[in-house]
């Protein structure tokens, strides 16, 4: 695994008025090295490609087409966080758990965050975690 990969940076591939570079160099890496995430990525980017369709953003076939795409990237879904882990990350750094749980899982396995969020790329960098950029 090269890297975990969060919701912002998956939003952004989806919606293409959002290109942003550390998104573009993501899913250069994806291309060659797998990428991880927690299990929660499956709810949290339907639940903006929905919103998104709402806002008419997005149709539901762009909705269909970009999940597509997404299934045969390799994004290998982690079911396994430490709940103690987790829960420190979001006390101490003042993150929400679901940004946590990106956080605990680099941390975790050792590899690089990719995310467009600045409390989370700040909490990592005070944990030690490598950033996408």
């Amino acid at each position: 695994m090269a890297f975990v990969v969060d919701a912002s940076i998956v939003a952004c591939w989806a919606l293409v008025d959002e290109r942003h570079a550390v998104a573009d160099k993501a899913l250069e890496l994806i291309r060659s090295e797998e990428a991880a995430a927690p299990g929660l990525l499956w709810f949290e980017i339907r639940n903006i490609l929905v919103v998104n369709e709402r806002r008419k953003r997005l149709t539901e076939a762009a909705t269909h087409a970009f999940l597509q795409r997404l299934a045969v990237l390799p994004i290998l879904e982690d079911r396994s966080p430490d709940e103690a882990e987790v829960m420190r990350l979001a006390r101490t750094r003042k993150l929400s758990v679901y940004d946590a749980a990106y956080l605990e899982l680099a941390r975790r396995k050792k590899i690089p965050l990719a995310t467009l969020d600045d409390a989370l790329a700040g909490a990592a960098r005070k944990e030690g975690v490598g950033l996408v950029r």
